[in-house]
């Protein structure tokens, strides 16, 4: 698949603010034909998919309201019946350390089958023509720290799912690209998400004093940026303002 953003379908769940956001605007910035934003927030998709609209153009943007845990066979349809679908950016997610299954259902298990359903719809070896999934992942599947425990652990499942999926052996089969993406600490809603009661004031000494706060459209950038060049399999960290860099890879 030509890697060029220009006149490609994007989806990007978790798509009506923050990170997910940020990519829909500089993925049309960038020429893409259409943007379809899935989010639960319906007012702020909404809104999100006009102002998108009025800046880019009429019909640019598309806006489904959307429950990753629940809609994927009702939304993907609708989808797959107007649309050629050549990119899909998994971006919905939670911070929430009173659930576990919460945290594992969004952050972890939804994106497993988005990305699965889009890869099988994508595959060229059964008549798709390829394409890209983006999973966002974060710096915290990296990190060696006491907070976000179910966070974390969501994080860490993203990778290694995505680095498996996107192994250049199924991608030569496929056609599909599989790319994880690893922000830092990023001034979105995602950090207003509770932790547990003991860790509560260590976690906001540490997000008040020892890391580097980014804007959602650093990302957004970094993420158009490496669509021409990144290689399947590939994990991108983007933290403290400091340019995208690739996450070294473990084989065996």
């Amino acid at each position: 698949m030509e890697r060029d953003p220009k006149d490609k379908v994007i989806v990007v769940t978790g798509g009506a603010r923050g990170i997910g956001y940020e990519i829909s605007d500089q993925f049309l910035q960038s020429g893409a034909k259409t943007l379809i934003i899935l989010d639960i927030l319906e007012d702020v998709g909404v809104n999100a998919a006009k102002t998108l609209n009025d800046k880019y153009g009429e019909d640019k943007a598309v806006f489904i309201k959307c429950d990753v845990m629940k809609d994927l066979e009702k939304v993907s349809e609708e989808i797959f019946q107007k649309y050629q679908v050549d990119v899909l950016v998994n971006n919905a997610g939670i911070l929430n350390e009173a659930s576990f299954k919460l945290t594992m259902d969004i952050n972890c298990i939804a994106l497993v089958e988005w990305s699965m359903k889009f890869w099988e719809y994508m595959r060229t070896d059964k008549g798709g023509r390829g394409g890209t999934i983006y999973n966002i992942a974060s710096i915290y599947g990296f990190e060696y720290s006491p907070w976000a425990v179910y966070y974390k652990t969501s994080k860490y499942a993203v990778i290694g799912f995505s680095r498996t999926l996107g192994h250049p052996f199924n991608y030569e089969k496929s056609g599909v690209r599989v790319i994880a993406i690893c922000p830092g600490f990023t001034d979105t809603a995602i950090l207003t998400g509770n932790s547990w009661d003991w860790q509560k004031e260590g976690f906001e000494n540490v997000m008040a004093n020892d890391v580097t706060m980014q804007t959602p459209d650093t990302i957004g950038k970094a993420v158009v940026e490496i669509f021409t060049f990144a290689e399947t399999g590939s994990v991108w960290v983007k933290a403290n303002n400091e340019p995208m860099k690739l996450a070294p890879m473990c084989a065996m």
